[in-house]
């Protein structure tokens, strides 16, 4: 038996098969971008709109993943106007930033045709629908909130299309971010009345 132990503890060690091409050849497998953009969407919140001039503009939004009456696919209804998030006019093609709700970075950028829903359009009501559930401290009556949203607001349908400009895997250089401009002093000239006039000297100086 010791005998016996020592041969096979003394015996050479066979070399393992090659692995097979494919498993490390493998490509990387390619990216969903309905699911992708599906996920990003119902999961956030928040999108960037982006013009056709290079100025973006973060608005809150609702995904309507079933489609419209008119055929258009799953789109992000946006509404503002008085007493709602500024947005400027919207053109008819943007670029719609998608943010990761893990990092709360840049996921994707992907183009979309923007509708404008009139006041007197058929969907407008159903439009509306899909935004007041989602609106935070939403004040008044759901005919109050109709009323004035038809009076001062603007609603828009935002469809995404084509294929995304950014995706995991392939993201421009530049970081994307820009320099707030510096707004001005709110006390550059008058300073605030102080009780028996101001200090000679700063606290906390001497």
């Amino acid at each position: 038996m010791v005998n016996g132990i020592l041969t096979r503890m003394t015996e050479p060690t066979r070399p393992l098969p090659d692995a097979p091409a494919e498993a490390t050849d493998s490509a990387p497998a390619a990216v969903n971008i309905t699911r992708l953009v599906a996920e990003a969407m119902s999961k956030s919140g928040i999108l960037w709109i982006r013009l056709p001039g290079g100025d973006t503009h973060p608005a809150w939004f609702v995904w309507h993943d079933d489609g419209d009456e008119r055929g258009t696919g799953p789109a992000a209804y946006v509404i503002s106007g008085i007493g709602e998030q500024p947005l400027p006019w919207l053109p008819a093609e943007v670029d719609l930033l998608l943010r990761s709700k893990d990092s709360g970075g840049r996921l994707l950028t992907i183009g979309a045709t923007v509708r404008e829903i009139a006041p007197t359009d058929d969907a407008w009501e159903a439009a509306a629908a899909l935004l007041r559930p989602e609106r935070l401290n939403l004040v008044g009556t759901t005919e109050d909130v109709d009323t004035r949203w038809r009076q001062g607001c603007t609603i828009h349908v935002l469809t995404p299309h084509g294929r995304p400009t950014e995706q995991p895997g392939a993201y421009a250089a530049e970081p994307g971010s820009r320099r707030i401009a510096p707004a001005k002093a709110a006390t550059a000239r008058w300073r605030p009345w102080h009780w028996r006039g101001r200090p000679q000297s700063r606290r906390g100086t001497r």
